[in-house]
Parts: structure tokens; C-alpha cells; sequence
């Protein structure tokens, strides 16, 4: 297909979890996604969540080890938000669930840019990122120049 358009997008998201009640929880009640679809077969548990009609994500029970930024894989998930105060509003639900975060606050994505966000970690650790593409122009840059999702 090479010289061709891409027309690929993304469809949905899957993430292996070592426990699926404590993911479903922690993305259902702090995030927000609702359940499309629940499977609770043993040995064969999954989750299905989404906006309410279109899936977004599938959690997998099937981890036996937290997520490791030591392994090729999945970087980091990125979601964004749409203002910078929906995602203040995430970063106090984080806060008060006791997520890890990467930065203090909000942080621009580099020295300059108006876009950033709010960069913690899931109950297994699994990197993730909340943002803007703009509103962010106050905000800190804890990497200067290079990109701050990508070292956290």
C-alpha cells in the first residue's frame, strides 16, 4: 500500500489487567466510560466500555504482572478532553481516587505549546494522559523541549 492515504483510525483500544474490578471501577467511576458489555466466564473475563454507543476500550483479565515501561508495547494512552477545566475536573477525580501521577498538575506537552494535560497511571500501571490540543499555554513543561508524554 505503500504511497497510498492512510485510512486507518483507531477503533478501540484493548488492555490486558491483572484484576477486572478494580479496572472496571477505576474507568467506569473515575473516567467516566460506561459498560457496553461484560464478560464474567471464569478464566475468560473481559469488559467492553464506551461513550455509551461507540466502544472506546475492552479491558482483558488476563495479566498476571503489572504494566512495565521496560517492555516493547503500548507506550501510553492518550485521551482527550475537550477544555482545559474538563480536564482539572479529571485530575480532582484522579486525586481523590489516589491515582499515581507523572507531573504535579498541568503541564504542557513542551516548553511553548498550548497544548498538555494531566499524565498519571491506571491501578496497574499502565501509563496514561489526559489533554487539550489548546489551553494549556500557562502551564509548566517539566521536559522543556522534548515531548512530555513521552518520558514519564
Amino acid at each position: 500500500m505503500k504511497g497510498t492515504a492512510v485510512t486507518l483510525r483507531t477503533g478501540h483500544i484493548g488492555l490486558n489487567v491483572t484484576d477486572l474490578d478494580r479496572s472496571l471501577a477505576f474507568y467506569r467511576d473515575v473516567l467516566g466510560f460506561t459498560p457496553l458489555a461484560e464478560g464474567k466466564e471464569e478464566g475468560r473475563r473481559y469488559a467492553f466500555l464506551g461513550d455509551g454507543e461507540t466502544l472506546v476500550l475492552t479491558l482483558w483479565q488476563q495479566a498476571e504482572q503489572p504494566y512495565g515501561p521496560d517492555r516493547a508495547g503500548l507506550h501510553h494512552l492518550a485521551f482527550e478532553a475537550d477544555s482545559i477545566e474538563r480536564v482539572r475536573e479529571y485530575e480532582q477525580a484522579l486525586r481523590a481516587y489516589g491515582a499515581d501521577f507523572a507531573h504535579e498538575g498541568v503541564v504542557a506537552h513542551r516548553e511553548g505549546a498550548g497544548s498538555g494535560g494531566i499524565f498519571f497511571h491506571d491501578p496497574d500501571g499502565t501509563r496514561l494522559e489526559i489533554s487539550v490540543p489548546s489551553g494549556a499555554e500557562e502551564a509548566p513543561a517539566p521536559s522543556g523541549t522534548a515531548p512530555t508524554c513521552g518520558f514519564f
